[in-house]
């Protein structure tokens, strides 16, 4: 049978990132230097605030027509913005869940799509492909975009030049994924639109390329220095080699990446967007060639919000960039409880929460959520549709949720901090409340009274991750109490008062279990196959007496290199007990990390197999970290109908969400 239900799943940070894509005036340099306004800039917004919108392009020299990317089918897909109309779709890779970096040129939309599998694991899906525009569209309504980046070859963040006759990519070339997802181990390659399989290497190490006339590119870099920097090389358009050195352009002392020129050429402007000691924010500032001086942009604008991403007209009379659109902007002003996200699976229906470790009611009505672990409520429980959302304990310090099958309003999580050592006070604890305080008697919030009695000693050291067995008496979880982080099983009502279970024995790391509906397996992650390395994980199998250990090979079969490099957690079973749901890093990144806000795993993506690892399936493909699933019944969620991040119900917090955390100005 194909997999069935309903996977709830979270993605950090996007469901609250409101992004809409803006631009403004450059001004002229003696002007720059003579100090403008915020008026002078003349701010235009060119998306709807319907949704995340960023990553865009002008498609005209008067700055009106974007090309953009936008969340709101469900999934990253690409669309054409024009003053006084709705956003026209764009053709792209019909079924691909992932587009980004759109550019119009020539009657033809240049983008990055990931929907061709490559030929092994731990290979990042992205490509660059072409699909015509206007009277090509006419000719052949249908037609397949041309893929321009070889078989086996792995490329992003396209540029097109002005004349639209070459491109250029950040490329990791036909060589594996080096687990790098911070600074990429990225070249920038060089080819003609015409003959895209001719292709010239002219930086060894760098990404987002962008045109300066035909015959010069502007990238960016992690220097030798420690500041990420934008260099300079010349292209031959005839040989597509490099006519000199690369150089560097801007100065250490800031951070500075993402570049843009006027694809044209000639004027004295490039944006950069910019990261400096002392300010929080990223912001796009103007860099004059000439005097190597920088000019503020939107700083002048919005001061206190990120910006992301510049990108000017072809003439570089106006430079885009996307942002928060504000508060009280015309659009979605909400985060959604639950949004609803395109599924390449028929059989299943996916929605991202706003939470994290999610975990279905018995009855597949409502859904028990864990805050930011830091400020937010501990425990929340939402109705299924997203319509309604109720405060069970406003305690931050737990994580984790998992709902008694057979005890109404029973819920088990972890107290303590996330992400600690063996032997920290974490505890596995009940949480208790009335469910017919949670009334449908209309939308929004609502708080219930609840009690939280922990099951485990405090001294024990870091008990965490509870999974409940189907008869309800049981409790499998994750406990460092012998300075080794194993699977313990304890009463679900008694806890330690009434003894503790054992489950698994050595000096390496068991954790995250989950046990099947039909009670005969628990699934679990672990590094015991290289117990020395805390970046690997794979999926193990064993039956609740202890017995039957096996290993579910993902990746490559027993013995083979790629089934070592598996980092899978997270792993939960189908309602029919006969697939397995994880977060993997078998896709490697489809987008470049800097160019966005924070994200702590860019490669963790869902995906399913059976339960001997065969017939493995990728569910979402994109550029956030995506875990902490649960699979629940096909009837639940059922009711969600808007894409956007507005209706039914969502909280307030829309444009709160973090720079990297890797990127620091202290270097």
């Amino acid at each position: 049978m194909e997999p069935a239900g309903t996977i709830v799943f979270a993605s950090v940070g996007v469901t609250n990132f409101g992004f809409d894509v803006f631009s403004a005036t450059v001004p002229a340099p003696t002007s720059a230097e003579a100090g403008v306004s915020a008026e002078d800039l003349d701010e235009r917004r060119h998306t709807d605030g319907i949704s995340v919108n960023f990553n865009a392009q002008f498609a005209d020299d008067a700055g009106d027509a974007v090309a953009f990317v936008s969340e709101r089918t469900g999934a990253a897909s690409l669309f054409l913005s024009r003053p006084g109309s709705e956003p026209d779709p764009l053709p792209a890779a019909e079924g691909s869940l992932f587009h980004d970096r759109p550019t119009v040129r020539g009657g033809r939309v240049y983008f990055v799509s990931a929907h061709e599998k490559p030929d092994r694991p731990f290979r990042s899906w992205a490509a660059v492909y072409a699909a015509e525009l206007g009277a090509g569209r006419e000719r052949n309504p249908e037609p397949q975009p041309q893929r321009l980046t070889p078989r086996g070859v792995v490329d992003m963040s396209p540029a097109v030049s002005a004349s639209g006759d070459l491109l250029a990519v950040a490329s990791y070339g036909d060589r594996p994924w080096a687990f790098d997802f911070r600074a990429l181990e990225t070249e920038v390659a060089v080819f003609r639109a015409s003959d895209p399989s001719r292709r010239a290497v002219v930086a060894a190490r760098g990404g987002w390329p962008a045109w300066h006339g035909d015959a010069a590119l502007f990238f960016h870099r992690a220097a030798d220095d420690g500041w990420w920097s934008v260099f300079r090389v010349g292209v031959s358009p005839d040989t597509l080699q490099p006519t000199g050195p690369e150089r560097r352009v801007t100065p250490p002392g800031l951070h500075c990446f993402t570049p843009a020129a006027p694809a044209r050429g000639g004027g004295r402007w490039i944006a950069v967007a910019t990261r400096r000691k002392g300010r929080a924010q990223r912001h796009v500032e103007l860099f004059d060639l000439e005097t190597q001086r920088f000019s503020p942009l939107t700083e002048l604008l919005s001061p206190g919000l990120h910006h992301y991403n510049p990108f000017f007209t072809p003439s570089g009379g106006r430079v885009g960039y996307h942002r928060f659109r504000g508060a009280g902007a015309p659009g979605d002003s909400l985060v959604p409880h639950l949004q609803p996200v395109r599924s390449p699976v028929r059989s299943i229906r996916m929605l991202r929460v706003h939470g994290t470790f999610p975990s279905f009611s018995p009855d597949g009505a409502h859904i028990a959520v864990n805050g930011d672990f830091f400020s937010t409520p501990g425990v929340s429980v939402l109705r299924s549709d997203g319509s309604r959302r109720w405060t069970v304990s406003k305690e931050p310090d737990l994580f984790y949720t998992t709902w008694s099958p057979t005890e109404r309003g029973v819920v088990f999580t972890s107290k303590g901090p996330i992400f600690e050592t063996p032997k920290a006070t974490v505890r596995i604890a009940r949480v208790e409340f009335d469910p017919a305080d949670l009334t449908d008697d209309g939308r929004g919030e609502g708080e219930v009274r609840a009690t939280v009695r922990p099951l485990t000693r405090p001294e024990a050291g870091n008990d965490a991750f509870p999974a409940v067995s189907p008869c309800g008496r049981w409790l499998v979880f994750r406990s460092g109490r012998t300075g080794h982080k194993n699977l313990y099983v304890v009463d679900t009502a008694r806890g330690e008062e009434g003894g503790v279970r054992r489950l698994t024995e050595g000096e390496w790391i068991d954790t995250m279990p989950s046990w099947s509906p039909d009670g005969s397996l628990i699934a679990f992650s672990s590094n015991r196959h290289d117990p020395a390395n805390p970046a690997v994980f794979s999926i193990y199998l064993v039956r609740p007496d202890g017995s039957g250990l096996r290993r579910v090979y993902v990746a490559g079969a027993e013995g083979s290199a790629e089934a070592d490099k598996e980092r899978i957690n997270h792993v939960c079973f189908s309602p029919d007990s006969q697939w397995l749901l994880f977060t993997a890093n078998l896709g490697s990144v489809v987008a470049e990390p800097i160019s966005g806000p924070n994200q702590f795993q860019p490669y963790g993506d869902l995906y399913v197999c059976r339960l001997d690892g065969s017939d493995l399936r990728r569910l979402t493909c994109n550029a956030y970290e995506n875990g902490t699933p649960v699979w629940g019944p096909a009837s639940a969620g059922l009711g969600l109908e808007s894409l956007s991040m507005g209706p039914p119900s969502g909280e307030d917090a829309l444009g709160q969400f973090d720079e990297p955390l890797w990127l620091t100005c202290d270097v």
